[in-house]
């Protein structure tokens, strides 16, 4: 059945599956604006074999956890979904836009077309396609080694120290709030702020210098830190405006691959999410008072959907980091003002249990380990009676093969990936 047709009743559901849309949104919209993802297993080891098409909703956002063993296909099955989305068609694509925080350096390899697996393509009558609007931004100061090795890029990123808040650095830092560093940064921190100036990390550490209550032996480590924060090169006086970077009907890839310091990246990617959230929820404010009083609306900032790869480094289980609490934000309250939210990993244990208690898409690859188990387990333990490893265990080793836990249906699938009509980076190296 054509995606632009709405069925005639639920029972069409049984022929092509569209995890995540509730019951009530399949009556009223049917198949439109939805992502062919894939095709149902049938059958286990050598019986096993692809039917029906499964489709992911993309009506509006999700909280969607994607796990597996290195190598099992994650950011693969990350990457259909994106193209999925700049497949839509217009009407809903210039709605929406996809930021991925990408510190592995693969996705902009979709910018090119899958020539490498024609073949595999052919079987799924699909075809090789790149696409122009993603968009690749890195930091200013790695510029020169992404054009050295050939990486297309489309511009810079970089941030503003007075958009940061004191929390920030010191979570950054691995401070404890009561430390006398903590104490002494976040004095001369909000002072700076209270000042309504626009001021630098330079302006921060002759802030420090200067201030005559602290001990010299404070003020010397917090200028050593903030020094060695200076040399990325990423946090300046006057930074990217992120609403200027985020537009409708693109995928935004933010590549740190070659920043080093995760303490950098999680607090750009804090700041980013932040200011997405702020935008949506004064964006999802005008959309409503359109509704109310008919007028037509242009659309200012987009609903965004926001993909963390390697996602336990940007929100871990066991400890605060810069970007956590603005993630955990967006897994509680994003849903409604339109930010939706995709967590990669390999380790789910390691994701902090915020984010699980609100995940209602799950894709999961092939794991091994209890404790990561038993984390997929706490998502869907309320209405599945079988082990989860009897599920993950009866994969057949076809790859691509993975689970699909919809928390919306109360359903758990085993699904085939479809291949990609991108190119994909993030194989494993090899000699040949």
């Amino acid at each position: 059945m054509p995606l632009e047709e709405k069925p005639k009743d639920l029972l069409s559901i049984v022929t092509e599956t569209i995890v995540g849309r509730t019951k009530e949104d399949y009556e009223k919209f049917g198949n439109i604006a939805t992502g062919y993802i894939g095709k149902h297993i049938v059958g286990t080891g050598e019986d096993a074999h692809l039917t029906t098409k499964v489709f992911i909703d993309l009506l509006k956002p999700h909280v969607i956890l994607v796990s597996g063993k290195r190598g099992s296909g994650k950011s693969y099955s990350a990457a259909v979904i994106l193209e999925e989305f700049l497949l839509l068609p217009e009407e809903f694509r210039q709605k929406m836009a996809f930021v991925v925080f990408d510190p592995v350096g693969i996705y902009w390899s979709m910018k090119f077309p899958n020539e490498a697996q024609l073949q595999l393509l052919n079987s799924w009558q699909l075809e090789p396609k790149g696409f122009d609007n993603i968009k690749v931004y890195v930091p200013e100061k790695q510029l020169v080694e992404y054009e050295k090795a050939e990486i297309p890029v489309d511009g810079t990123i970089s941030i503003s120290l007075s958009d940061l808040t004191a929390e920030d650095l010191i979570l950054a830092f691995n401070l404890e709030r009561t430390n006398e560093l903590a104490v002494t940064l976040e004095k001369n921190f909000n002072s700076l702020l209270e000042s309504k100036k626009v001021f630098g990390l330079d302006d921060l550490i002759d802030s420090i210098t200067s201030d005559t209550k602290a001990k010299k032996e404070t003020k010397d480590a917090l200028t050593s830190l903030l020094s060695v924060l200076s040399q990325w090169g990423i946090i300046k006086k006057e930074g990217t405006k992120v609403n200027e970077l985020i537009k409708p009907g693109e995928v935004v890839v933010f590549d740190f691959s070659r920043l080093k310091s995760q303490e950098v990246r999680t607090l750009v990617a804090g700041l980013i999410t932040r200011e997405v959230l702020h935008q949506r929820i004064l964006s999802r404010k005008e959309e409503e008072i359109a509704k109310i009083t008919g007028e037509q609306l242009k659309i200012k900032f987009p609903i965004t959907w926001l993909i963390f790869e390697e996602a336990h480094n940007f929100v871990p289980s066991d400890r605060d980091v810069s970007s956590s609490a603005d993630i955990k934000r967006v897994a509680k309250e994003g849903r409604e003002p339109g930010v939706g939210l995709i967590v990669i990993t390999q380790m789910p244990s390691k994701i902090h249990q915020d984010i699980l208690s609100q995940t209602d898409l799950v894709i999961s690859f092939r794991l091994t380990s209890k404790d990561d188990l038993q984390a997929l387990h706490s998502v869907m333990q309320t209405y599945v009676q079988e082990e989860l490893e009897k599920y993950l265990n009866r994969l057949p080793r076809i790859p691509g093969s993975a689970i699909l836990l919809d928390d919306n249906l109360e359903k758990i699938f085993t699904v085939n990936i479809r291949p990609r009509i991108s190119h994909h980076a993030g194989g494993t190296a090899r000699v040949v």
